[in-house]
């Protein structure tokens, strides 16, 4: 394969993707996408993938929808032996060839690890991930009243990504979300 290993943090990439399994017999794979769109992932010429701590650039040749997925053909992969050797692998971009959003979006993964306070300033815990829905983003806020800062309770709160409603201010250099939210709920 034509890929270049490298070794570097993987905090300096976002996860856009996985390849899932092999498709067809000349290196072709399927993509489990989680861009939106789905195939926004193929508007990135060149893909990190990982496989363990082995991260490698692979350049993508082309990409389409299939069915109600994505396939890809990444150079140097040609053969379904290769393709079958990069089945399970993430697919990385580095967050610096991410485009810049207007004020007030956000990433996903800039949002987790934020810590949720209330707007009484009580500590709900710090967001671990977020996952959509039909009507809305939402939320994994998970309290540790140990940590530092320390949450008000254990509990893991669902709460909807909802900017001005919700969501009342981020501030991400703080490492700080604010909510309109009852802890009781």
């Amino acid at each position: 394969m034509n890929a270049q290993a490298e070794r570097h943090e993987a905090g300096d990439h976002v996860v856009l993707g996985k390849l899932t399994s092999p498709y067809g017999v000349k290196g072709w794979l399927k993509v489990y996408s989680y861009t939106s769109p789905m195939d926004g992932i193929l508007d990135y010429g060149e893909w990190v993938v990982r496989q363990g701590d082995v991260l490698s650039r692979y350049r993508l040749v082309q990409g389409r929808r299939h069915g109600k997925g994505l396939v890809a053909q990444l150079e140097g992969c040609g053969t379904r032996e290769a393709a079958e050797a990069l089945a399970g692998a993430e697919i990385l971009l580095p967050k610096s060839a991410l485009p810049s959003l207007p004020r007030g979006d956000y990433y996903w993964y800039e949002l987790e690890g934020l810590t949720v306070v209330t707007r009484e300033g009580q500590v709900l815990g710090r967001v671990q991930y977020l996952f959509e829905t039909g009507a809305n983003d939402v939320l994994v806020v998970r309290g540790d009243p140990l940590g530092e800062p320390a949450a008000i309770d254990d509990r893991e709160r669902l709460l909807p990504f909802l900017p001005d409603e919700v969501i009342v201010a981020v501030d991400r250099e703080a490492g700080r979300m604010t909510v309109d939210w009852d802890p009781t709920f």
